[in-house]
């Protein structure tokens, strides 16, 4: 499991923010929502393992991940918000929701958690697979950067400590292939704050 200070995180929720990234909304054929999107994984999603199929298979979604206390962001992580994208597809088709295709175990992948720089605005991630760059994103992409999350959440949910939040993916996602190497970073400008390297099973 994810750790933070070497102590492993165990968060009530991980909230995800949803079309978050405009050029992402494009290439998935979406439409800018009217207000922020956000839908919930479990604690039980959190993985060690980056899975390229369970029962069908996975796409990869990088995106910078925030760690809650005391109502402030205090760590930073890379992770990957795993999606049954044919299973999606078809929620979508009926209106439903997505916890089949986004909430599973395994759902939600991590790396160690480190102290969050004192601003959060020139926060970056990029995804390479095999060494070939596919995506890269800073929070000046994003429809609703952290600090726009965390006050529009606080309009309607509690975020207890050690929950995590997920803001969303940029452009560039794709199905995971097992084998395949994905290494993920997030720099705070051009510092590299952290970074993990999974290969797909």
């Amino acid at each position: 499991m994810p750790k933070f200070n070497s102590t492993p995180i165990q968060p009530t929720k991980i909230v995800c923010i949803g079309k978050n990234y405009a050029a992402h909304i494009e290439e998935m054929g979406g439409l800018k929502p009217d207000d922020m999107t956000v839908f919930i994984k479990p604690s039980t999603a959190l993985s060690d393992t980056l899975h390229s199929t369970l029962g069908e298979t996975l796409h990869y979604e990088t995106e910078i991940c925030l760690l809650v206390n005391a109502g402030q962001v205090r760590g930073i992580a890379v992770g990957f918000d795993l999606t049954k994208r044919e299973t999606q597809n078809g929620l979508k088709k009926q209106g439903l929701p997505w916890e089949r295709a986004k909430a599973f175990d395994g759902a939600a992948v991590m790396s160690d958690f480190v102290a969050a720089p004192d601003s959060l605005d020139d926060l970056n991630l990029t995804l390479h697979v095999n060494g070939e760059l596919r995506q890269q994103g800073h929070v000046s992409m994003m429809l609703y950067p952290p600090a726009v999350i965390l006050s529009e959440l606080s309009h309607f949910m509690t975020l207890r400590d050690q929950d995590v939040i997920m803001t969303g993916t940029p452009a560039g996602v794709g199905p995971l292939e097992a084998g395949s190497e994905y290494k993920a970073c997030v720099y705070n400008g051009d510092q590299l704050l952290v970074s993990q390297t999974w290969v797909a099973v």
